[in-house]
């Protein structure tokens, strides 16, 4: 049942109509070989007892029979194909919607953590494989086998030692093909981890083009995409090597059946313990009972392939998506209690005490990777602490509904991404019914209406993957529009001008100003001057607090805040 339960992605039931109809469609196809035996027998009798003659009657009877088996033939495999592909068609299409938002519900440390490549392989490349083991496998072995144990219990009634003789040899076969499971996993597992590799390797280089060519690395310099294609190829071979004879084996030992039939029916035949009827008989179901059961078990090794890539799928279904609840309350203060915080095995906040306080501007600031950044993905719960407590209002935004708490928070990232549709429909992420009146009262706002405005098709002007198609500028000023339509009580800002231009940092700040106002703000800094007016100035360095304070009061210390400033106001007096 476990291969039943991940094929399916967890929904084995979805198999009972594909198997039922395809087991019904193959009970009717074997209809013709009734009547084959009973023609055999027409014609074999009018030989016998010539002076009866033929039964031409009898004959135009089953022609009447076989026309009309047509139509019935038509009306069983329709619903078996129809069962097969549509519900295969739709665990795929359930399952990858169900996976998405999963993902989306897991903490962002987990999808960080795995190789982008691999998530997208699985949504499409595994549900692929779904697709094709539910739709073309696993119902037609079903009713492959139908028709062997059909004809073999019936057989028996006629003549026992034929019918073991003829499938005398198939549980030695099956016996194989099932030993041989297990080695056929380990070869599929290594082969998908060789398909993953070069599936990672294409998306980086195709991530990386800009680089790679602006270092020359392109075509047959780029050697790390061509050996995974290799290694790829390499190890596809050699699971085609290793599992290709023991497919043979089997499919040789079950055809074995036959041979031994014959065999066993002439010397019967000879002894005078069996009719000739009956050995003609055995000959026609014998040489066509076993086309659908081998042509099943050609694609068993498939099918365990297919499974695995749905035990993988199931496997990441598993991962605990973020605990809580709770829903926030009115109260926006967030509270660092003791918080330590690792990626993986590197610790990077060290007891980390602060409070950030409702209706106040908190700038963290510090050198690269001091934890600024860790600390707003905390504020966001886009983590956990690995030790101590983040509270939201006074609750630990451990056992608060994530969904609730991210309704209460706006971001805007330095690196922003906006995705391939149009700008409206950008901006209208931060509210998914906002009108378009809503939408250019935001835009406003964030200094970027008039620009928009100018575009061909304004609002709707199309944006190019990551918003690849406008500037620096614009799409952070379309981020700023998006968190000003959300209208977050809190408003966390990552670097927002940290790599802007001296014109598009005015119109930045004047968004910036426009979105934080009457808000809980938290606000990475690189540029002091920006912040001299924050509320409560939180100094970073190697993860820790080293100092915090209004800018008057740290300047007053000469700390690490008064060595930053001295070094900004130097450099801001520089000429070239």
């Amino acid at each position: 049942m476990s291969i039943l339960q991940n094929i399916t992605v967890g929904q084995p039931k979805k198999l009972i109509k594909p198997i039922a109809f395809t087991i019904l469609s193959n009970l009717v196809n074997i209809v013709p070989f009734m009547l084959s035996i009973e023609t055999v027998k027409i014609i074999f009798h009018s030989f016998a007892y010539p002076d009866k003659g033929l039964d031409s009657g009898r004959l135009w009877a089953i022609s009447a029979v076989l026309f009309a088996y047509m139509l019935v033939m038509f009306w069983a495999e329709k619903p078996a194909y129809r069962h097969s592909y549509r519900d295969a068609y739709d665990i795929s299409a359930a399952g990858r919607a169900s996976l998405g938002e999963h993902l989306r519900k897991l903490p962002l440390g987990y999808i960080t953590g795995r190789d982008p490549g691999d998530l997208a392989n699985m949504l499409m490349g595994d549900f692929t494989l779904v697709e094709t083991g539910v739709s073309h496998i696993v119902p037609q072995l079903f009713g492959a086998l139908v028709m062997p144990v059909l004809a073999f219990v019936s057989l028996l009634f006629i003549d026992w030692r034929m019918s073991v003789a003829m499938f005398i040899a198939l549980p030695v076969a099956v016996g194989i093909l099932w030993l041989n499971t297990k080695t056929n996993q380990r070869m599929a597992d290594r082969q998908m981890k060789f398909k993953l590799d070069a599936g990672n390797r294409l998306q980086e280089y195709l991530l990386g083009i800009r680089v790679m060519k602006a270092y020359n690395m392109v075509g047959e310099k780029f050697e790390r995409l061509e050996s995974s294609f290799r290694k790829q190829m390499k190890e596809s071979i050699r699971y085609e090597a290793l599992s290709g004879p023991v497919m043979l084996l089997t499919i040789t030992l079950i055809r074995a059946g036959l041979t031994l039939m014959v065999l066993t029916g002439a010397y019967l035949l000879v002894g005078g313990s069996l009719d000739l009827l009956t050995f003609v008989m055995f000959l026609v179901i014998g040489s066509r009972v076993y086309d659908p059961l081998t042509s099943a078990l050609m694609k068993f090794a498939e099918l365990r392939y297919d499974e695995r890539a749905g035990e993988r799928i199931l496997n990441l279904m598993k991962e605990p998506e973020m605990s809580g609840a709770q829903i926030p309350g009115d109260n926006t203060d967030i509270v660092f209690q003791n918080v330590f915080f690792a990626y993986g095995d590197k610790e990077v906040l060290h007891d980390v005490s602060l409070s950030m306080k409702q209706g106040t501007l908190t700038a963290l600031v510090g050198p690269s990777g001091s934890g600024k950044s860790t600390v707003l993905k905390l504020c966001a719960r886009f983590y956990d602490p690995s030790w101590g407590r983040v509270t939201f209002g006074g609750l630990d935004e451990a056992v608060l509904d994530p969904e609730k708490l991210m309704q209460k928070l706006s971001m805007v990232f330095q690196d922003v991404y906006l995705f391939q549709d149009t700008i409206g429909n950008n901006i209208r992420f931060g509210k998914e019914n906002a009108s378009e009146a809503e939408i250019m009262a935001a835009a406003k706002k964030a200094c970027c209406l008039d620009f928009i405005m100018a575009l061909p098709k304004g609002l709707e002007t199309m944006v190019g993957e990551g918003g690849c198609t406008l500037s620096g500028g614009e799409k952070q000023r379309i981020s700023i529009a998006r968190a000003i339509l959300k209208n977050a009580p809190v408003v966390l800002l990552d670097e927002a001008t940290a790599s802007l231009d001296p014109e598009n940092e005015l119109e930045v700040q004047k968004a910036i100003g426009e979105l934080i106002t009457g808000w809980t703000v938290i606000v990475i800094a690189h540029r002091l001057k920006t912040i001299r007016n924050a509320d409560n100035i939180v100094v970073m360095e190697e993860g820790r607090v080293a100092e915090q304070g209004t800018h008057d009061e740290l300047m007053s210390r000469e700390g690490l805040y008064h060595k930053l400033w001295t070094i900004q106001a130097q450099a801001g007096g520089w000429s070239v």
